[in-house]
């Protein structure tokens, strides 16, 4: 053999050890890495957690979104066994102990979509609801309160799903979260710990270390709460509102506007001959007003109008207000805007302005397959109003931290879509904390976090979107804006395809 043919040999035979031994040296750097990571992640026994203060997941607000994540999170097979601390700033005795009042409801109310209530079926909710208190609809008027153009959507018309029983479930807030924290309280055995009355004074890194350094958790949030106690987490939720402390932690901007209206709402006395089933919605240049279904005799109403306008409704005298409440679904813009002229007018019956001003309108089919129900009366202290913003965070979630419901985004309520993206929010972070758990990942890890991200990011920024717009083009009396739109209804009300996707995306079935 050439010495030629040794050399290459030699060589050859070096770079095949040289590989070797760096493969093996990669594998076991790779092993070591790996069972320093289940150490680090297994070692923590739940005795040794609670003397420590430490948990898996701390959620910080316990509003509709955050106790509905605790709750999905204890009913989960997959994460049941993770310690998780739930901190609300509200006693939620009153919530927890709530008995409906007869013949009365709570001027809070929600639009739940088909999507929403299986979710609450299936971590054992919907069964601690009172039934009698929620009002189901499969009829939707909307209308434009200048050129009066139309889209009807209707579930039994449309294809939009045979087993859907409606388009959405009108419920009131008190109802929900009393079901929600029934069946948390059912979880007797379970390591999630409620602590209630509890504000958080402080959100911090520190460098505390724990069984002689061995275990660094300086990259831990730690919370200091106002109860004295310091606690620290591998996850920490903010579901703690648009002004949402979580977020301003992370330095996390949220971004967007405020519309410069507000928003009135009540509960309505309305008459009641005919069903009630129907949810209604009149575009008027000044903000939507809508009227939904609480049963057949009580109506719940949300209207957006400017600052200005929504102070003098709220402090109208009852007769006054609900005769305004009916015109502003029925009369022309121009009797409407005499109305408003005349607020503060005392001297002023608003009951024969309206009877009269009805009375020559030219309208054809007056009644009550077209308009509302005619309100009788409005439930005392129900009035409220409330400012509307829009907002979306720039991040959901940061290294150890995810945000959902307002503290991730904000949206004007003329959809009624709020809640229902924040349950949304919820159902999607489950399943990435499952994952988590399941592959034995850090729940905390940035990289598990983005898949909850990718998930809900896009899908929220579309609906912000499109109920923007939809606010802005509405709130236009441009007359070529007014023809374009109108005629944008009426097209769209003939084709029922487009209408049943336009409803299905609604309901969160597409």
């Amino acid at each position: 053999m050439s010495l030629t043919r040794i050399n290459l040999f030699n060589q050859t035979k070096q770079k095949f050890r040289y590989t070797t031994s760096l493969l093996f040296n990669i594998r076991h750097l790779a092993t070591v890495t790996q069972d320093h990571n289940i150490k680090k992640r297994d070692v923590f026994n739940n005795s040794f957690m609670i003397d420590k203060n430490l948990y898996d997941i701390a959620i910080i607000g316990g509003g509709i979104t955050g106790n509905a994540l605790a709750c999905a999170l204890v009913n989960s097979q997959k994460t049941k066994s993770r310690r998780i601390a739930l901190i609300e700033f509200n006693n939620m005795s009153n919530i927890r102990e709530w008995k409906p009042p007869h013949l009365q409801f709570s001027n809070r109310v929600s639009s739940l979509t088909p999507r929403s209530i299986q979710f609450f079926k299936d971590i054992g909710v919907w069964e601690n609801i009172n039934h009698e208190r929620i009002r189901p609809y499969k009829d939707i008027q909307v209308w434009d309160g200048i050129s009066d153009a139309r889209i009807r959507f209707n579930s039994d018309d449309i294809s939009i799903n045979k087993n859907a029983e409606a388009i959405a479930w009108i419920i009131e807030n008190n109802n929900i979260q009393h079901a929600i924290l029934t069946k948390l309280a059912q979880y007797k055995d379970s390591n999630i710990d409620f602590l209630e009355n509890t504000s958080v004074k402080r959100i911090m890194f520190d460098d505390v270390n724990y069984e002689n350094e061995q275990f660094d958790l300086s990259d831990w949030p730690s919370l200091e709460l106002s109860n004295g106690k310091v606690l620290k987490t591998r996850l920490l939720i903010g579901a703690d509102g648009i002004n949402s402390v979580v977020r301003s932690f992370a330095n996390i901007e949220s971004l967007g506007w405020d519309y410069n209206a507000r928003a009135v709402v009540a509960t309505l006395q309305v008459e009641p001959q005919v069903e009630n089933a129907t949810a209604w919605q009149r575009f008027l240049p000044t903000g939507p007003i809508a009227m939904l279904p609480l049963n057949n005799r009580f109506s719940s109403m949300v209207w957006s109008t400017t600052p200005t306008l929504a102070s003098k409704i709220c402090t109208l005298p009852s007769n006054n207000f609900i005769h305004l409440v009916n015109a502003a679904f029925r009369l022309r813009i121009a009797d409407l805007e005499y109305l408003y002229s005349q607020l503060e007018n005392s001297d002023i019956e608003f009951a024969k302005e309206f009877e009269w001003r009805q009375s020559i309108e030219k309208k054809p089919g007056i009644g009550n397959e077209i308009f509302p129900p005619l309100v009788l009366d409005v439930q005392e202290k129900s009035r409220a109003e409330f400012p509307l913003k829009m907002r979306n965070a720039e991040s959901y979630v940061k290294e150890r931290i995810a945000l959902i419901g307002d503290a991730a985004h904000t949206i004007h309520p003329l959809a009624g879509q709020g809640l229902n993206q924040g349950l949304a929010d919820v159902q999607s972070l489950v399943k990435v904390i499952e994952h988590g758990v399941v592959t034995g990942q850090d729940l905390g890890n940035i990289q598990l976090l983005k898949n909850y991200s990718s998930d809900r990011y896009l899908s929220n920024l579309i609906m912000l979107g499109a109920v923007d717009k939809l606010h802005k083009l509405f709130g236009n009396d441009f007359a070529p804006i007014v023809f374009m739109r109108s005629l944008g209804l009426q097209v769209i009300n003939n084709l029922e395809p487009v209408k049943s996707e336009i409803i299905k995306y609604a309901m969160g079935i597409e």
